[in-house]
């Protein structure tokens, strides 16, 4: 077959591989976390930025977040506290100042349930239930992803959540993939497809106001521009950004399909990779309420985003 998936249990956890067998392309996901640490492209270049080992991804998940799980929230909570249907709650597992960032299942140990290659693809399927650990989250759910390699280096990631609790819960859902090339991200080319950019404060929690956004919209070096913010995608066909590596003539893609209008975008100082984040909602959104999605019991949602690289 053109596909086949791996299953590894001899370390901390399994570990899949999804390998398309003709085009040398393969991802490697961990059990730990749900997320993916290797996307090589052609047997050439990986471009995820990624942890070494099992145990450095147990060890230094919250050193950075690479690939993180972004549930329930998505980001920061101001304070980790909020409201939601007349109760106060506060909640989170990692803070940075006062703020409770990137959700509580970014180190959760997620089951497979299924997996499965033919001549089209290769896939996996992780879930994990989270049963009210945080007093903070009261409300139980089950988080399931699916990750399927494709043809032409495509790779698709779907998460469905549903709401297990006999109440309403608040979520937002996300990720918090790094990716990196054989160089700096300055020598990159990067395209956005958003015209309006969220105002952040100094705690980078939104304003409420949004404004226009006219750099990017054409391929451009992205030299030494900072990000760390969050965009309202045009909900259009085109991808939510391009990436360029016109040195080696890789471009990678990726694609807003379903349920996820913002981006958020983060080049750390070390300038190695660069974090690009397809979100259900904007940061602090149990406060703000923007994006906020609101479960009933047993109601369902599902959110999906595509990477494709391609050497041209």
């Amino acid at each position: 077959m053109k596909f086949s998936v791996n299953i590894k249990d001899d370390d901390l956890f399994p570990v899949v591989v999804l390998k398309n067998e003709q085009q040398k392309t393969e991802a490697v996901i961990y059990t730990f976390g749900g997320l993916l640490n290797n996307f090589i492209i052609n047997a050439q270049q990986n471009i995820i930025d990624g942890f070494a080992s099992c145990s450095d991804a147990k060890e230094n998940i919250t050193n950075g977040f690479k690939s993180a799980k972004l549930s329930p929230f998505v980001c920061r909570v101001n304070n980790g506290e909020y409201e939601f249907q007349n109760e106060k709650y506060k909640t989170g597992k990692f803070f940075i100042g006062a703020e409770a960032i990137h959700g509580l299942l970014y180190d959760a140990m997620f089951n497979i349930v299924n997996s499965g290659a033919d001549n089209n693809s290769a896939f996996v399927t992780l879930q994990y239930v989270y049963s009210k650990k945080d007093e903070g989250f009261p409300f139980e759910y089950s988080c399931e992803i699916t990750y399927r390699l494709k043809e032409n280096n495509q790779l698709s990631i779907t998460t469905t959540i549903v709401n297990k609790s006999n109440k309403e819960m608040p979520l937002s859902d996300g990720w918090h993939p790094y990716f990196k090339f054989n160089q700096l991200i300055n020598d990159l080319l990067f395209k956005i497809n958003a015209e309006q950019i969220l105002e952040f404060d100094d705690k980078l929690l939104p304003t409420g106001k949004i404004f226009s956004f006219n750099e990017f919209q054409t391929l451009k070096k992205l030299s030494d521009n900072f990000f760390d913010n969050c965009f309202l995608l045009k909900n259009t066909a085109e991808p939510a950004c391009v990436i360029e590596d016109i040195k080696n003539k890789l471009r990678l893609k990726i694609l807003r399909l379903e349920n996820y209008p913002y981006l958020q975008v983060y080049t750390p100082p070390h300038r190695n990779s660069m974090a690009i984040e397809n979100l259900s909602s904007a940061p602090d959104a149990f406060n703000n309420k923007i994006g906020l999605i609101t479960l009933q019991p047993s109601e369902s949602k599902t959110f999906s985003t595509v990477y494709q690289a391609e050497y041209y």
